[in-house]
């Protein structure tokens, strides 16, 4: 397996809609990655086309921690 990136622009705007099984379907796929011993990738693209790495996430935990603020929002 390789590094999964999540584009936190696409998930602004999941979130924005409400799409909870988009999110889900991302959420799980990075976790199968993370359980892979591979690593998430969180970046940013920008309306120009350009993309900016800004954090990595290396665990379960994490990602849950990062899930969790994700749905915060949702509710």
């Amino acid at each position: 397996m390789e590094a999964f990136e999540i584009n936190v622009s696409e998930i602004e705007e999941l979130q924005t809609y409400k799409y909870t099984d988009v999110l889900d379907k991302i959420f799980t796929k990075a976790r199968r990655i993370i359980v892979g011993g591979e690593i998430v990738i969180l970046v940013r693209q920008y309306a120009d086309g350009r993309s900016e790495k800004f954090d990595e996430i290396t665990t379960a935990e994490d990602l849950e921690a990062y899930r969790k603020q994700v749905y915060k929002y949702l509710v």
